[in-house]
């Protein structure tokens, strides 16, 4: 996130590492980087490095529309990322670091919770720059790896196949004739969402046709949900797999979606290591469904009380990209 969280002071930061985990913090950095959570990079007093994110309990729609179940969706979540690695003995998942009390994540404030995790010093991939090949045939043994762990192993709702805020983007759409106040970028969204009103509306049908089919649900997997390459450092000789606030049950299309290349190559090794065919239908399903899900919060961010920052300058370029891309 490029903007810092309103109404969390580092002040507040610190007590809480303080009060939850025992870190006595000596420095601690904003690291403006990633989408949908804060960051810091913590240094305590004893030279140990951590990296703590505080994520806002009003803004991540697929966990749930209230604090109390949100912060249950995102520990459940935290709760099986520790499980995967400790239990399953998935080495590449980076799992937070338990609090005093066991709790994987603590609130911070009404509005926030905080999590640790072990720093990885390591090279980070970035968002749109694609892996190598033999990195992307690491990442599918992965994928493949936690397919393959019994979905009772650990305990995560089935991930639906839905929109974070898809409400906000059909109020949206249907109040394209009238002014957006929101912001700077209110009305350059609108005028944008008014030229591709057609084709997001055709794409929410297709989708919807799609998900009610019987196969859509027919097989379920631990998936990771975003296994894009801005989750993917590499630490030392291998590669981990970061991000797992968005684990969940679902089919194994979720996750394959985003490491298929041109080539088929990453799908058929898929089926080579799990014995499971890959439905192609599947794979544009959640390929679509990624598409109006960002769609969804970047219309939300922009519909909503904003100013000209980095972050409200991100959003409107990301919007204007997705759209693009839908048009496609």
């Amino acid at each position: 996130m490029r903007d810092r969280p309103t109404g969390v002071t580092e002040r507040a930061l610190v007590r809480a590492l303080a009060d939850g985990w025992g870190i006595g913090v000596a420095a601690l950095r904003y690291a403006p980087v990633g989408g949908g959570s804060y960051h810091w990079v913590v240094d305590d007093d004893l030279g140990e490095r951590r990296f703590v994110t505080v994520d806002d309990l009003d803004d991540k729609g697929w966990l749930g529309r209230t604090r109390p179940v949100v912060l249950a969706g995102l520990r459940a979540a935290m709760d099986a990322a520790l499980a995967l690695r400790r239990d399953a003995g998935l080495g590449f998942v980076v799992g937070p670091d338990p609090a005093l009390d066991g709790r994987s994540v603590r609130p911070l404030g009404a509005r926030h919770a905080v999590t640790v995790f072990p720093f990885l010093r390591g090279t980070p991939g970035q968002w749109g720059v694609g892996l190598s090949a033999p990195e992307r045939a690491e990442l599918v043994a992965m994928l493949a790896a936690l397919h393959g762990v019994d979905p009772a192993a650990v305990r995560l709702p089935r991930r639906e196949i839905g929109l974070s805020w898809r409400g906000d983007l059909e109020r949206a759409l249907r109040e394209l004739s009238r002014p957006w106040p929101g912001g700077p970028f209110a009305e350059p969204a609108r005028a944008v969402l008014a030229g591709a009103a057609g084709p997001v509306r055709r794409e929410l049908e297709l989708m919807d046709r799609r998900a009610a089919d019987p196969a859509a649900a027919a097989r379920t997997v631990i998936t990771h949900g975003e296994p894009h390459p801005g989750n993917v450092i590499r630490d030392g000789g291998e590669i981990m797999l970061i991000d797992w606030d968005t684990v969940g049950l679902a089919a194994p299309e979720r996750d394959l979606w985003m490491v298929a290349s041109e080539t088929g190559d990453e799908l058929r090794r898929y089926s080579e290591l799990t014995g499971r065919p890959v439905d192609p239908a599947g794979l544009e399903l959640y390929r679509t469904r990624w598409a109006l899900d960002d769609l969804s919060c970047f219309v939300r961010y922009l519909r909503a009380p904003h100013r000209r920052t980095p972050g409200a300058e991100h959003a409107w370029q990301s919007l204007d990209r997705t759209v693009a891309q839908l048009m496609q």
